[in-house]
């Protein structure tokens, strides 16, 4: 089965195709992509504590171990402002110093390799590349509407994901 990327300019009437500067495209296919990378992390990361949790404290001077946070959105008051201060300032070191864009024709690309783990491992075959390239930006904005579900029902309901049972029953 082929797996197909939906295009900025697909979208535009045939007359305006024209008009789509490449760098406008390129600057927003690569916050489509940084985005998208972030929300399956964020996905992951509402998930993950439904089943395990880091042992030991959070914030030693408050009191406060990692059992005792909350999932979902009630973790935002749990957690103390120097916590997601240092999350902050992580996430921004790591934008302006690791993720440098380093290739001019190919949004995304940061040389490191298989799933950014492996550098120096490049999928050599083209179709190759491309299926995973247009799998990775499917996955991306799949995950996008994910979290974005799962915030909008833990607002609404006051539940984390996986506490969520459906409506009471009378």
């Amino acid at each position: 089965m082929e797996s197909r990327s939906w295009t900025a300019a697909q979208s535009l009437p045939p007359q305006l195709h024209m008009d789509v500067r490449q760098g406008e495209f390129y600057r927003r296919r690569e916050a489509e992509i940084k985005n998208g990378r972030v929300a399956m992390y964020a996905t992951i990361g509402y998930i993950i504590p439904e089943y395990f949790r880091w042992p030991g404290y959070l914030a030693p001077t408050e009191d406060i171990t990692f059992a005792d946070v909350p999932n979902g959105l009630q973790a935002l008051a749990k957690v103390p402002p120097e916590g997601w201060l240092q999350i902050i300032a992580w996430c921004g070191m790591y934008e302006i110093l690791i993720n440098t864009p380093q290739h001019p024709t190919e949004p995304g690309n940061y040389y490191r390799g298989r799933l950014a783990l492996l550098p120096g491992t490049m999928i050599v075959d083209p179709e190759k590349r491309k299926r995973s390239l247009n799998a990775e930006l499917a996955n991306g904005r799949l995950a996008m509407v994910a979290i974005s579900l799962m915030w909008l029902f833990d607002g609404l309901t006051g539940q984390a994901w996986g506490e969520w049972k459906g409506p009471p029953t009378a």
